[in-house]
């Protein structure tokens, strides 16, 4: 039987393109795991992609996920979007180039080894997690903003 775990995920920007934080809540039975990271060049959604990424990165065999999230491109690109993309070689329904096709290959590589179900969580609203995904995806960014 596969392990249940929620993913709680979120990004965020200092400018937009700017200095960028993501995060990455586990949550499996009573443990919970935290994860940041940041980037000094990128895009809120380059962000909400990684924090996903790196949230199923960080499990160790195949798992059964509820990745919640606050952003509707991540949700939407993964579950709806990226079937026509592929199809179209990896182009719009207006023959441009995907932005983020990097890493909405490598997020769906991830997923293809887990049984993932998406579900959308309205931002900065009640969901504590959410808010804690929040908190310390801006705070990386300030952190890469420090450093600089």
């Amino acid at each position: 039987m596969m392990k249940r775990v929620q993913l709680i995920t979120d990004g965020a920007c200092l400018g937009n393109p700017g200095r960028g934080g993501w995060a990455a809540i586990l949550r499996y039975g009573a443990h919970k795991r935290e994860l940041a990271g940041s980037s000094p060049q990128t895009t809120n959604n380059r962000m909400e992609l990684t924090a996903a990424i790196e949230g199923l990165k960080a499990l160790k065999e195949p798992c059964d996920v509820e990745i919640i999230t606050d952003s509707e491109y991540l949700k939407n690109g993964i579950t709806q979007w990226i079937h026509g993309w592929k199809r179209n070689g990896w182009k719009t329904s207006a023959k441009k180039p995907v932005l983020n096709q990097d890493l909405w290959t490598e997020l769906d590589e991830l997923v293809s080894k887990h049984n993932v179900h998406w579900t959308w969580t309205k931002g900065h609203a009640a969901h504590e997690d959410n808010n804690r995904a929040d908190e310390l995806a801006a705070e990386a960014a300030r952190r890469q903003s420090q450093s600089r």
